[in-house]
Parts: structure tokens; C-alpha cells; sequence
């Protein structure tokens, strides 16, 4: 052997035009919609559904006054139907009444039992 050195061995170098970059960085694809389409598209949802929670609350409140409107203006009609009621109520037991006490002389149907002058209706309704 010559000890002049290593000739026999041939050091291992990089291949022509060197080697490729070295991949560290996450290479994660790319999943769904980014967040700001999520966001405004809850935001629009959340604004449709506030819209329609207003527009409902207004009809309500416009159903409620026109339902108090017309039992503002039933209360006259249910008034005067009452009154007839209560005046033929008052006729067939006045009738009931000549009918029952006709073999009674002196009796006089109709008469109050109070010694007033006052207008006391009847509290014992016969149906």
C-alpha cells in the first residue's frame, strides 16, 4: 500500500442539481366552507328569523285589537238579547204564575213582594 492516501474510495456527493427541499410544513386539504361564509350565513338566518318574529308579533298584536274591536262592538247586540231574554222569561212566569194562583181571589200576579219602588230583578231563574 501506498500511504500516500485514500485513492481507492470515492466520496459520496449530492446528485446533480442538489436535493429536493425538505417537506415540514402540515399539508392539510382544504375541508368545507371557510368561517366567514359560516358566520354570515348564520347571521342571515338569525336576521330572516328576527324579521319573521316581528312580523308575527305585529299581526298578533293587529288580531288581538280587531278581536277587542268586535267585542266592543258585540257588547250592544249581546246586551238587547239578554234584555229579550230576561223580558220573555219574565212574561212566562208571570203567565205561570195567573195560571197557578187563579183559584186565589185577591192574589194579583205580577206584584213585587218588596215594598219598593226600586226595580229589583228576578234571582230565581225557573227553566
Amino acid at each position: 500500500m501506498s500511504g500516500s492516501g485514500f485513492h481507492g474510495f470515492k466520496q459520496d456527493m449530492p446528485p446533480p442539481g442538489g436535493y429536493e427541499a425538505i417537506k415540514y410544513k402540515r399539508n392539510l386539504p382544504v375541508r368545507g366552507v371557510g368561517g366567514a361564509v359560516v358566520f354570515s350565513t348564520v347571521a342571515a338566518i338569525c336576521a330572516f328569523g328576527f324579521w319573521r318574529v316581528g312580523a308575527g308579533n305585529v299581526e298578533k298584536r293587529e288580531l288581538k285589537r280587531e278581536q277587542a274591536w268586535s267585542r266592543i262592538n258585540l257588547v250592544p247586540l249581546l246586551l238587547a238579547e239578554q234584555d229579550r231574554d230576561a223580558y220573555r222569561r219574565q212574561q212566562a212566569a208571570l203567565a205561570r204564575e195567573k195560571e197557578i194562583m187563579k183559584d186565589y181571589p185577591g192574589w194579583e200576579a205580577g206584584k213585587s213582594t218588596y215594598n219598593s219602588s226600586r226595580y229589583t230583578p228576578n234571582t230565581i231563574v225557573v227553566l
